[in-house]
């Protein structure tokens, strides 16, 4: 007998889920808001044995830690992330939407933002920036105004350049 697709989906974010909350800071000082996690279960941030695809993770690492990860590492990175209040989030919290859907799921973005109580937020990907921006800064929450790209498809330099920009950067008031 055969797992049906929704318990195997409903079993995928349990385990991101659990992994993510293993390595959410007591206080965020810097919420990441990326469009939505891998489809390939393999590939997913806060998972320490992602042995291809971890792009967004070794970017994270190089702009904010200013260290090189390693694939053996991994786990020791994210427990520092952790601890100098650094938290990831998608936007989607399922990989199977669409991002036609975004627009949809910002209230609840905003709504988790809030239960969060970042410090500031940084918004990844172009797309996540456009469909949030606005919903996140009226709703008064600390949203730093660049867009910064997602690190694949020859937008690493590119986003190493806007992260740099974000996290210096004033939040609008």
């Amino acid at each position: 007998m055969s797992v049906g697709t929704d318990a195997l989906e409903a079993r995928a974010g349990t385990r991101r889920r659990l992994a993510a909350a293993e390595y959410k800071p007591s206080s965020i000082r810097l919420l990441l808001v990326a469009e939505a996690p891998p489809e390939d279960l393999a590939r997913y941030f806060y998972f320490e044995d992602v042995r291809e695809h971890d792009s967004l993770f070794r970017y994270v690492c190089r702009a904010i830690l200013e260290k090189e990860p390693t694939r053996e590492g991994k786990a020791e990175l994210l427990a520092e992330l952790r601890d100098a209040g650094v938290f990831l989030i998608d936007l989607l919290e399922d990989p199977q939407e669409d991002e036609r859907v975004m627009p949809e799921r910002v209230s609840d973005l905003v709504r988790r933002c809030r239960q969060l109580r970042p410090t500031r937020i940084i918004l990844i990907k172009v797309s996540v920036y456009e469909a949030a921006f606005e919903a996140l800064h009226r709703a008064g929450l600390p949203v730093v105004n660049v867009r910064v790209p997602f690190p694949g498809a020859g937008q690493q330099r590119r986003f190493m350049e806007q992260m740099k920009k974000a996290l210096d950067a004033t939040v609008p008031a």
